[in-house]
């Protein structure tokens, strides 16, 4: 298989153990019947694992010598009609699938990884499944549980609509070139809901504002999203907590008392 140079911009670490590669596509064996969008194919390891179990795939890549390899047809089966070169970011996903629901997978760009999962994020809708490699860092406080220090503004807001779960830590050797960290694989998998129970898009602003002062308790960060003049109120239990302590669903629930003071 022909080397192809990775442009160290996109942030790109190609895979090179076809155990390792084997082990994440078979992270989504558990919907077989939906189209799957691989971001980041590269030379095309993950993809070949893919296309093997019979999957619908599309596959989106960035960076134009890797479009021109997957295109001379060094990955069988993998047709150029489906090799979008483009942005992940900037795709419109619903464009990918026809509007069918779909599965994400990727040897992500350590640099746009956090990125990726908004946009997961806000095609929660679309993605009933997203599973990859990624920094094990960053992995692990994606799925990090209330308590945790790493937990963060993904942790929760991917948590509401997600069930988020680490599968195992993958070592910087099996990697061309190797990076300098290790990766972590992950799995996330829609949960049902479509109601969170508070105003979404304040919910948002309250996980960001908190984080962003992580260590302040919330009765002093959540100051700033009351109106002028009103006092965090006395009697919220999660006053003194700082915002990693708090759950989901109590984060929902300070969301909602937050709302009753701004109306």
């Amino acid at each position: 298989m022909a080397k192809v140079k990775p442009k160290k911009s996109l942030g790109q670490h190609f895979l090179t153990d076809l155990n390792v590669a084997a082990r994440i596509a078979a992270t989504i064996d558990d919907c077989p019947d939906l189209p799957v969008v691989e971001v980041g194919p590269g030379m095309g390891v993950l993809t070949q694992f893919l296309l093997d179990a019979g999957r619908d795939l599309t596959v989106v890549e960035l960076d134009s010598e890797s479009v021109e390899y997957l295109k001379q047809g060094h990955v069988g089966g993998l047709k150029p009609e489906r090799i979008v070169e483009a942005d992940f970011l900037q795709l419109d996903l619903a464009s990918l699938t026809g509007g069918r629901k779909m599965c994400i997978i990727g040897n992500y760009p350590y640099n746009i990884s956090s990125q990726i999962f908004f946009k997961v994020l806000d095609n929660r809708h679309l993605v009933d499944e997203c599973a990859g490699m990624l920094q094990r860092e960053v992995a692990e406080r994606i799925c990090a549980r209330e308590g945790s220090k790493t937990r963060g503004i993904l942790s929760v807001l991917l948590q509401l609509w997600y069930d988020c779960e680490y599968l195992f830590t993958v070592p910087e050797h099996v990697f061309n070139p190797p990076p300098k960290v290790k990766s972590g694989v992950l799995r996330l998998r829609r949960n049902g809901i479509t109601d969170p129970g508070c105003d979404f898009a304040l919910m948002r602003t309250v996980v960001k504002v908190t984080f962003g002062q992580r260590r302040k308790t919330i009765r002093n960060s959540a100051k700033s999203l009351l109106p002028p003049g009103t006092a965090f109120p006395a009697d919220c239990p999660y006053g003194a907590l700082r915002p990693e302590q708090l759950s989901v669903e109590q984060f929902v629930e300070l969301t909602n008392i937050i709302a009753s003071l701004r109306s």
